[in-house]
C-alpha cells in the first residue's frame, strides 16, 4: 500500500470538512412552543423579557382557552407538539398531570414559596389570583348599610339586591368563587346567597366595573379587576375577607417534548426572578415573596378540601339558580 503523504493527507481532511459544513450547515438555533391561556398583554411583556434573557432561542406561542389546550395535550400525548404548557389554572395542571402529559422537573433557581409547587413536581404555580368582594362605599353610605369584612356577611338580609357575581356556568371565576363556597359553608349558604344576588353575569370582571359605576353596592370578582376600579375610583374598595377562594395559575414541562432543554431553560427562567419580576405588574399574588399587587401575607388561601366534579356542580348550579 502506498503511504500518503502528509501534503495529501490535509488536502483530503480538508475536503472533507467542508463536505460536513456544507452539508450540515450551522447549529440550528433553539425553539420553544408554548402552549397557553395568557392574555395578550401579559404574553406580550413576558415573552419580551425571556426573548431579552434567551435571544437564541425562538418562541411559538399557541394561544388557546384553558379547556382546548387541556384537551389538545392530552389528545397529542402520543407524540407531543408542546415543550409547555404555561399559564393555566391548577385544575387543568392537575389534570394534565393526572394523564400524564407532564414530566417531572425542578427548575434550577427557583424562588417561588412552597404553597405554589406540586407536591410531586410535576407542575408549578407563578401567582394566584384571589376572588374578593368590590365594595362601592358612597353607595353603602347612601344605602345606609355597613361594609361587609367577610364572606358570611354577604347573606345579611340588608344586602337583598345590592350584590353582582358571574355565574359559574359562564364564568371561570364564578366557577371559583361558587365552588369554593360550597366547600367552605354547602349549598345552604349559596341558597341564601341567591336571595341577595340582582344580577349573575357572564364575565368574572364585570361585578368589579358594575360597582365602580353605582349600579351595585357589592361585587364579587377577582382581584386585578377590582385593583383597576380601586385605582380609577376612590369610592372602590378591595375587600379581601378572611379566607380567600383562589385559581393558582402555572406551567409545566411537557413529557417528551419537541425540545426538552428549550423548555427546561423557559422553566428555569420563569420561576426564578426574571419570570417573577416580568409578571409582577399583571398578578395579584405573586408566588414569590414581594412580587405582585396583593401581599402573600395578607391573604389566607383557601385549600379546596373536598374533590370537585366540575361538571356536576355546574349542573346543580343551573338546576337551582339559571331561571
Amino acid at each position: 500500500m502506498q503511504r500518503m503523504t502528509i501534503r495529501a493527507f490535509l488536502a483530503t481532511a480538508t475536503a472533507v470538512l467542508a463536505l460536513a459544513s456544507a452539508t450540515t450547515g450551522p447549529a440550528a438555533a433553539g425553539e420553544l412552543v408554548l402552549y397557553t391561556a395568557s392574555n395578550p398583554e401579559i404574553e406580550k411583556d413576558v415573552m419580551a423579557a425571556f426573548q431579552a434573557a434567551h435571544p437564541d432561542i425562538t418562541v411559538k406561542a399557541v394561544n388557546m382557552s384553558t379547556g382546548p389546550i387541556t384537551e389538545k395535550a392530552i389528545a397529542e400525548k402520543g407524540n407531543p407538539q408542546a415543550d409547555v404548557i404555561w399559564m393555566v389554572n391548577d385544575f387543568a395542571l392537575a389534570k394534565l398531570k393526572q394523564d400524564g402529559v407532564l414530566a417531572p422537573y425542578t427548575p434550577r433557581g427557583m424562588i417561588i414559596d412552597d404553597a405554589f409547587r406540586d407536591t410531586d413536581g410535576f407542575w408549578y404555580g407563578h401567582n394566584a389570583t384571589i376572588m374578593a368582594m368590590a365594595v362601592n362605599t358612597r353607595v353603602l353610605k347612601e344605602k345606609g348599610l355597613p361594609e361587609p369584612t367577610d364572606w358570611v356577611d354577604l347573606i345579611r338580609p340588608d344586602y337583598k339586591g345590592q350584590v353582582t357575581v358571574a355565574a359559574p356556568t359562564k364564568s371561570g371565576t364564578g366557577f371559583t368563587i361558587f365552588t369554593a363556597m360550597d366547600d367552605m359553608f354547602g349549598w345552604n349558604f349559596i341558597d341564601n346567597l341567591h336571595q341577595n344576588v340582582v344580577q349573575y353575569n357572564s364575565s368574572g370582571s364585570a361585578a368589579a366595573r358594575q360597582v365602580s359605576a353605582g349600579e351595585n353596592a357589592i361585587g364579587l370578582s377577582y382581584d386585578t379587576a377590582i385593583l383597576q376600579q380601586v385605582q380609577a375610583n376612590p369610592d372602590v374598595k378591595l375587600v379581601i375577607g378572611r379566607m380567600s377562594p383562589n385559581i393558582i395559575e402555572g406551567a409545566g414541562l411537557v413529557a417528551g417534548g419537541p425540545n426538552p432543554q428549550d423548555g427546561q431553560v423557559f422553566m428555569d427562567w420563569l420561576f426564578g426572578k426574571g419570570g417573577m419580576t416580568a409578571l409582577a405588574p399583571h398578578v395579584g399574588i405573586g408566588a414569590a415573596p414581594g412580587f405582585g399587587n396583593v401581599p402573600l401575607d395578607q391573604v389566607h388561601l383557601w385549600k379546596t378540601r373536598r374533590p370537585i366534579d366540575q361538571d356536576g356542580f355546574k349542573q346543580a348550579w343551573a338546576k337551582r339558580y339559571e331561571n
